[in-house]
């Protein structure tokens, strides 16, 4: 694995890149992550075999705080997303989203025709705010997501509700990308998802022309499986939203083997 930088419209991008040459999958992560979360696929059999790249959105990880406000709502993002496809010569790749990477990769949707398929995971796609509390579970800490100031114990309470109730899953480089976030990143997204700044989630899955695969861990606290089923999303891979036992908000760090075994079966059966 390689750590890099494109200049994506005037931003300046970091980037980490597997050593495979198959398949190009670009790796979304989620609000106040990084690129590292993505460390067992880009280092594993999966990074080996498929050519992975894994950006740190603006504010995040090693990338530098947003060169224009604008860039801290999901349109902000979704733009960077698609442009760092172009950038990357991925253009044709298969986009895997987690949590906040996966309403960024439904925001691109329109603006990435050549991707070969979406995976969503942690993302209840929504048509507007007032649906939020519906899509989500009742958990204070998701509060931490938009809160432009976080302390310790805020970012702790965050990073435990990544995953399943009872995880011996180590939290500790969760709450460093916590705590390591441009808070005005949070603060952006929190006033454009209230102003309803962004796409119309239930269209793009009714209408998405790719296959779209929704996995969800069995242990979740922070989005509800009853929503997820009710959606109507005629190109849904295996006709159904795909269960990962054992796992929460973060299945590609708590079953990384499960987790990347449906990644695989996606990516074969787009042929």
């Amino acid at each position: 694995m390689t750590e890099q930088t494109v200049e994506v419209d005037g931003q300046l991008i970091a980037y980490r890149q597997s050593h495979g040459s198959g398949r190009t999958v670009i790796l979304v992560h989620g609000n106040s992550s990084s690129a590292r979360t993505w460390r067992p696929l880009l280092d594993g059999a999966f990074g080996r075999r498929f050519r992975t790249l894994a950006l740190d959105l603006p504010g995040h990880g090693r990338s530098p705080a947003a060169s224009d406000a604008r860039q801290y709502s999901l349109p902000g993002y979704a733009e960077i997303l698609a442009r760092f496809a172009a950038a990357t010569s991925a253009r044709n790749a298969v986009v895997v989203g987690w949590s906040l990477g996966g309403h960024i990769a439904l925001e691109a949707a329109a603006a990435m025709p050549d991707a070969a398929g979406f995976v969503i995971f942690g993302t209840p796609p929504v048509a507007s705010a007032v649906q939020l509390s519906e899509a989500f579970l009742p958990n204070p800490a998701m509060n931490v997501g938009f809160a432009a100031s976080v302390s310790r114990d805020e970012a702790t309470a965050y990073a435990a509700s990544f995953t399943a109730p009872g995880s011996t899953l180590a939290l500790d480089e969760f709450i460093a990308d916590i705590l390591a976030t441009d808070g005005a990143a949070r603060a952006g997204l929190s006033a454009s998802i209230g102003a309803s700044r962004f796409a119309d989630e239930l269209e793009v899955v009714r209408s998405l022309r790719q296959p779209l695969a929704i996995l969800h861990g069995s242990g979740e606290q922070l989005v509800s499986l009853a929503y997820l089923r009710q959606l109507t999303a005629p190109g849904l891979w295996r006709g159904d939203v795909q269960l990962i036992g054992g796992a929460g908000h973060a299945p590609h760090r708590e079953t990384p083997e499960q987790f990347v075994t449906l990644l695989e079966q996606f990516i074969s059966d787009l042929g």
